[in-house]
């Protein structure tokens, strides 16, 4: 009787849990349906959808880009960002040492000239007090180009300085011949309509220009070195902080007579030679040595182009500057 009583608990038991009702059972069934759908799909995926092809150029220059960006991102962002600011901080340190303060200028005797004279003509307070002291001392000025050997003197200052000199000590016939050899006509020539080579011209020339003063005369001439020479007139309009509209003005009277300009090899030059350069920067010049390190030696300096950074605009701006032999 235990025995019965067992074995109808157990048929019980399994009514309860393994028998089903026609709709449990659909849907089982339906269930198990999908999950061997799925299984089936996932096997077939890749003979509807292939994946894509990358040629082995492709794959390497992939990696090259990877290895740059993983192991000198920090390093590129930061060069990046104190580029132009170290830059122009030497511009601007440059501009503080020879700037003058003022440009006013007038005819004065050097012998005689007092401080506040000195001053109205621009010239520092150090090189004023190095003039005082040499007439001090007995010193004299014979001749107004006894002034280009003042020390401290900038030659921008010299040249716009000399022309107004008149030693009064002296008579008219011994200051004539001085004033023939410093002919004003010389250094304002700038100033009347003729045009300048913006390869050759010096920092009087471009003062010279509508709206060119002796700080953007100073950057345009540091941004030239940097470069090693102009290529195109409107690099000039890429100075730092000179205005398009100013830019436009000057333009007509830029010209360049020679194209010729300072090259860097790239199958010599190490990253630390090339990042120099504005156009190339830290970024582009590791790009460069890395690319070089894996495939050797440029053929041609179009062979640039096969490195991903080097898109057809950067191609086009950085060319003239490099060779490969």
């Amino acid at each position: 009787m235990y025995f019965t009583r067992n074995v109808a608990m157990w048929k019980h038991f399994l009514k309860e849990y393994f028998i089903f009702t026609r709709k449990e059972r659909t849907g089982i069934i339906s269930i198990v349906f999908i999950i061997v759908f799925l299984m089936v799909i996932s096997y077939a995926f890749p003979f509807f959808i292939k994946p894509k092809e990358y040629t082995h150029q492709q794959f390497e220059s992939e990696i090259a880009r990877l290895n740059i960006a993983a192991n000198d991102s920090a390093k590129a962002r930061n060069y990046s960002k104190s580029f132009d600011n170290k830059f122009y901080d030497h511009a601007a340190e440059d501009e503080k040492k020879y700037e003058p303060r003022k440009t006013e200028v007038f005819y004065f005797d050097p012998n005689t000239a007092s401080p506040e004279d000195w001053k109205r003509l621009g010239v520092r307070d150090k090189t004023i007090a190095t003039i005082h002291n040499y007439i001090s001392k007995g010193g004299k000025f014979k001749s107004p180009s006894d002034i280009t050997r003042i020390w401290g003197l900038s030659p921008s200052d010299q040249q716009r300085l000399v022309p107004y000199v008149s030693i009064k000590s002296r008579t008219r016939e011994q200051v004539a011949p001085e004033k023939k050899e410093y002919p004003k006509a010389s250094l304002s020539s700038y100033k009347r309509n003729e045009p300048i080579d913006i390869n050759l011209a010096d920092t009087s020339a471009y003062i010279g220009l509508p709206g060119i003063g002796s700080k953007l005369a100073l950057r345009i001439v540091a941004f030239r070195d940097k470069l090693g020479g102009f290529y195109s007139v409107n690099q000039v309009g890429e100075t730092y902080l000179l205005p398009d509209s100013t830019f436009q003005i000057i333009k007509p009277r830029l010209f360049l007579a020679s194209t010729a300009v300072r090259q860097i090899n790239i199958n010599l030059a190490s990253v630390d030679e090339m990042k120099t350069h504005p156009y190339l920067r830290y970024t582009l010049a590791n790009a460069i040595f890395q690319y070089r390190q894996q495939h050797g030696n440029f053929q041609t300096v179009a062979d640039l182009k096969k490195i991903m950074l080097v898109t057809a605009e950067v191609y086009d701006k950085i060319a003239p500057y490099l060779s490969a032999q």
